[in-house]
């Protein structure tokens, strides 16, 4: 058996979200050997990247953050077995924010409950106005209103599926790889990332008016 010996690469000039790191590498690979599973292809052009988080964030959005938080943010831990590096992190931060955001926007909304009946006995409960809209604040209507479906949904009017690296389970059958599940998550590393890179205020303000907002989140100014 004989084996060609390879020129060594220059990575020197090469953005790390770019390549696989040489040492992570077997000798060859398994998967050629006799698979029917087809390849999923990722997109590799930044300007397509660029394109996205201007969608998302707004006129400048493409250079809130620095190039290779901007690909972390969008690499799934099932892409290349997680050798370029994932977000998890990013998004266990992201999703304290986007969580804490939405309890504080529903505290903050009016309360649409009904007055409560007049009591038998001419009691009357107690009342404040900083206590009214704490009925609007249950687990109930916060997950409803953050579920990973409608994240999904406001990704995919985002475009955020053309840009997410990730290897599905079944690339002909993206639902039940769980393609919701992996754009909600990519949603939260974004503002895990922004908060990283810009700081809280600004993470706070990102998610308010560009995902809260769009779900149907009543935002005070």
């Amino acid at each position: 058996m004989s084996t060609s010996t390879q020129e060594p690469v220059d990575y020197t000039d090469k953005p790390r979200w770019s390549y696989t790191p040489p040492r992570t590498k077997a000798p060859f690979s398994l998967r050629g050997l006799d698979s029917t599973r087809p390849d999923f292809p990722v997109n590799t052009d930044p300007k397509v990247v660029d394109r996205f988080y201007i969608l998302l964030l707004g006129s400048g959005g493409d250079k809130m953050l620095s190039d290779e938080t901007k690909w972390l943010a969008l690499t799934h831990k099932s892409f290349d077995q997680g050798r370029r590096g994932f977000n998890d992190r990013l998004a266990f931060v992201g999703k304290q924010i986007v969580h804490l955001q939405a309890s504080l926007a529903l505290v903050q909304s009016p309360n649409n409950m009904p007055p409560a009946g007049r009591d038998v006995h001419g009691r009357k409960p107690f009342s404040h106005p900083a206590l009214d809209a704490l009925t609007s604040l249950s687990p109930n209507t916060k997950s409803f209103l953050t579920s990973k479906t409608r994240l999904a949904e406001l990704g995919y009017k985002y475009d955020m599926q053309r840009v997410v690296r990730w290897s599905p389970r079944k690339p002909n059958n993206l639902e039940s790889s769980g393609i919701e599940l992996v754009l909600a998550h990519t949603m939260y590393a974004i503002i895990g990332a922004i908060s990283l890179e810009k700081g809280n205020l600004v993470a706070n303000q990102v998610t308010r008016e560009r995902i809260l907002k769009p779900l149907g989140f009543k935002i005070s100014a």
